[in-house]
Formats: C-alpha cells, structure tokens, sequence
C-alpha cells in the first residue's frame, strides 16, 4: 500500500508530524507507524516511580494543542493523557498504525519511491509499503534495550537488579533497602518517587551532576493566561521558558565558573548542612556539558533532609549476595539495586536504511539543519534539542517539512537530497556532550558540520527563523 508521507513513530515528534501532514500538508496521504501497541512512545514506555518530564510542560507540549494543565513539571501519566488526548482531538488516531515495527526502509532512485518493510510483534506478519517520502520520529534510543554495566558480581547478589526502561507493576520496594546507581535525570526522578515507601534509598554515583530545583507549577503562566485568555497566555509561557532556559544556556557556556557557582549555591541553600554539597554535588565539568537535572519543588532534597534517603559518590568494586562493595571499603546493603545508567543510542529506530542497493552507514552522514542526513533522499528525522524541550525542535522540523513539501509542488519536484560539496568540514560531533550514553554511541551518531546548514546551534531562536523564514533552496539541497 502507498502514501505520499510515512511516519515512524507515534510519540511526541510522531504525533507533531502528523498532525502537520495532516492539516497543512496539502492533502496528502500519510500513515504513523508504530511499533508497540499504543501511542505515546517514552511516555508510554517507562513505568517507573515518578516517571515524569525533565522539560517543562509548556514547551515540551505542542503550540497548536498548549499544555492545559497548571502543572509545569508533569507526570508520565499526565503526559501520555495529553498524547491520546491531542491525538484524538486532531483526527491522527485513525492514521496509526500500530504494533508495525519498521525493520528496512529502502530508496529506488529509478522508481523514487521508498519501499518500507515492517514485521507485525503479535503475529510477525510482514506488511510492505512504499511512500514519497519517509519520516522518522523515533526518538534516538533503543525500546529493547538500555545501558547496562557489566556489573563485577552480579551474579552473586541475591536480590533483584531493575533497569527503568523495564520496571514492571510487580516490582515490590516496599520497606526494602534500594540502591539506585546513577546521578542522572531518571536517578534524581526514582529516588524522591520511592523515599518513604522503601526502608532507605541510596542514590550511587559515579559522578555528580548538575541538579536544579524548579516550582512544580508555573504561577506567571496562569496569571498569562487570566491576563489574555489561554491562546496567548500560552504563547507568551512558551517564550518566557525558552527565552529563560537560552539565557542560562548561553550564560553558562560563555561563565562556567559563575553558573557553576550560582547552582551550588542553589543546592547548598536548599540542602543545608545534611549533605556534602562539595563531594556530591559538585560535578568535575562545567554546566551544559551534559544535561541539567531539574528537582521538582525540592522533592530530592525533602528526602535527603528527611533521612529517607542518602547520596555516596563512590566506585563499585563488586556486587555480594547482599548489596554492593566500594572501592572505599563501604558496603551498601541492598534488597533492590535499579541501574539507572542510561540508554543505548540509536538512528531511526535501528531500521536498516538501503539506498539503490546498497546499505547506508549512518555514522558517516552528516545532519542537514538538523532535520535530515546527508545523501539520504526524501527523508525527514525529527530530533528534539539537547539543551531544551525536545518538542521545540521537532515542532520546527515539522513546520519546516511542510513547507518543503509545498515548495515542492509550487516547482514540479519530486525529489529532495542533502549534498555535502567537495571540502566540506563535518568532523564535528552531532552532540555536544560528554554524558557516557553520547560518547558510547558516537560512532552510530551522523556527524555535523562547522557552518550552515550542516551546523546545529542548539539555538531555538536561530532555528525558528531558519526553519520558517529562510529559503528552501540553498547550494546543499538538490532537487530532482
């Protein structure tokens, strides 16, 4: 079966395209592939105490559907009520297509179509379609799998080890001592969500990382949106957001000792004297090279002030039947240890991508605009900012989709490509960030150039007029 556009994906970026391709593609016809069994993608998949946003709600939803709730930091429930919700509203249900998981996606430069296999999870019946254009919105981790270390002694310990991405209902804590091993956004997530519930909990780290407390609502929004009714009172708290969470970017990148100073002195305000905010606090890099973890209201610092739960910055020597062993000699006694270690990074959902015959080595592309990689003809990639709201960015791609799709039919074309030209720098890497989980998959990662359009400033500002005002055609995109 054929459509004009073929979307894999029905999570926040899936649903974004979408409703894009639906209500300003021209009327074409388009499908969302799906490979689990229902919408929502992240917000479907983890099931873990807590589980919510690390991006705050009114920029993280959709400018064309605003966030409807006070809450700026959201659950996963909350959240994936607001997908089914969207999709609903909007008519895109009906274009889902689920349990489709896209296995090979291949590109006829003789026929230009592309010509997309899928495998059905329940029945493993094998469905092939073709499209003009293919989209991918399938975020850039792996749904089978995430980072787990191979763990010196874990087959010696007598409890249970948990990875997030597949916590199940069953998974009882309950006056249990846990251990979670890691500092990231899912660790600082876990060990407020499960303090008081459980005997103790130890959050274990490596390193520290930068963390933040954030209001769990936003007060000016709703007083936005009294103010000016709740279209513009939106728009005005999604620029509020963005113009604050930039400025703090830029202002890190351009002061790291002062922004360094400013969010230790945050923690030490609202942490007091019960943790050494030195030792556990007190990351070795500068701020933005990884990704803040935002506190909401204080939740990780109530527990740790309440005796609920602890932090101890050390190495793993070895797991025992009982718990962990340090390098320090410590031991930490544990019923439940969750390896809150991150993902394992991957491209379109690790569908192998042929290209008139021949398979196509992501690691040696480079992004166009962020939207699209070089060589690869008529496709689309939605991936969202690492400095701020995932949607932000794929909100842009899709706008800026649907505006090359226009400007196709405005001049008869049929076919679009990314072309690097000869002396083109692209030695840059696509992700500016020293995390484990980027560095691990570096080499599956496309590169990025050193100028536009090959270049990614992680700057909504630059992107919003560069995907909505300037030009569709430049010298790097060739249409046939």
């Amino acid at each position: 079966m054929h459509f004009n556009v073929l979307i894999v994906g029905a999570g926040l970026s899936g649903i974004c395209a979408g409703y894009y391709v639906k209500e300003h593609g021209g009327g074409r016809s388009f499908a969302i592939l799906e490979g689990r069994e229902s919408l929502g993608g992240t917000w479907d998949l983890f099931r873990y105490p807590g589980i919510r946003s690390d991006s705050d709600m009114h920029t993280l939803g959709f400018s064309f559907n605003p966030w409807p709730n006070p809450q700026a930091i959201a659950d996963g429930p909350s959240i994936l009520k607001y997908l089914h919700d969207t999709s609903e509203e909007y008519g895109l249900d009906a274009h889902i297509r689920y349990q489709q998981m896209v296995e090979t996606i291949s590109w006829s430069s003789e026929d230009r179509l592309w010509t997309v296999t899928s495998k059905n999870r329940e029945s493993s019946e094998t469905t092939v379609y073709t499209c003009d254009v293919i989209w991918a919105c399938t975020g850039y981790y792996r749904y089978d799998r995430g980072h787990m270390p191979d763990y010196p002694g874990a087959s010696k310990f007598k409890g249970q080890i948990v990875h997030p991405q597949f916590w199940t209902d069953d998974i009882d804590y309950e006056d249990k001592n846990v251990v979670v091993i890691g500092s990231g956004a899912t660790a600082v997530t876990l060990v407020p969500a499960m303090a008081g519930k459980a005997a103790h909990v130890t959050m274990l780290q490596r390193s520290p990382s930068y963390v933040l407390s954030v209001p769990e609502e936003d007060a000016i929004s709703e007083v936005l949106k009294k103010a000016t009714g709740k279209t513009v009172g939106s728009a005005l708290t999604r620029w509020k957001n963005v113009g604050r969470l930039m400025f703090f970017f830029q202002f890190s990148r351009r002061f790291p000792e002062a922004a360094r100073n400013y969010l230790l002195k945050e923690v030490e305000a609202k942490i007091g004297d019960v943790v050494d905010v030195g030792e556990h606090f007190s990351p070795t890099y500068a701020p933005w090279d990884q990704r803040l973890c935002f506190v909401p209201d204080d939740d990780l610092f109530d527990a740790l002030r309440s005796g609920e739960a602890s932090v101890v910055t050390d190495t793993i020597k070895s797991f025992d039947a009982t718990g962990i062993e340090l390098d320090s000699g410590k031991h930490l006694n544990a019923d439940i240890i969750v390896s809150a270690t991150g993902l394992d990074l991957v491209v379109a959902g690790g569908a192998k991508i042929v290209v008139d015959g021949e398979e196509l080595n992501v690691g040696e592309e480079t992004m166009y605009k962020g939207a699209m990689l070089s060589n690869l003809p008529n496709a689309i990639l939605s991936v969202g900012y690492t400095n701020a709201s995932w949607t932000l960015k794929c909100e842009l791609i899709s706008q800026y989709a649907v505006r090359l799709l226009s400007y196709m039919d405005d001049h008869d074309y049929q076919v679009f490509t990314p072309r690097l030209a000869p002396g083109e720098q692209t030695d840059q890497p696509l992700i500016d960030f020293n995390s484990g989980y980027i560095q691990r998959a570096a080499d599956r990662l496309p590169k990025q150039g050193r100028r536009l359009p090959w270049r990614l400033y992680q700057n909504y500002v630059l992107d919003t007029a560069l995907f909505r005002h300037f030009p569709i055609e430049d010298d790097a995109l060739h249409f046939e």
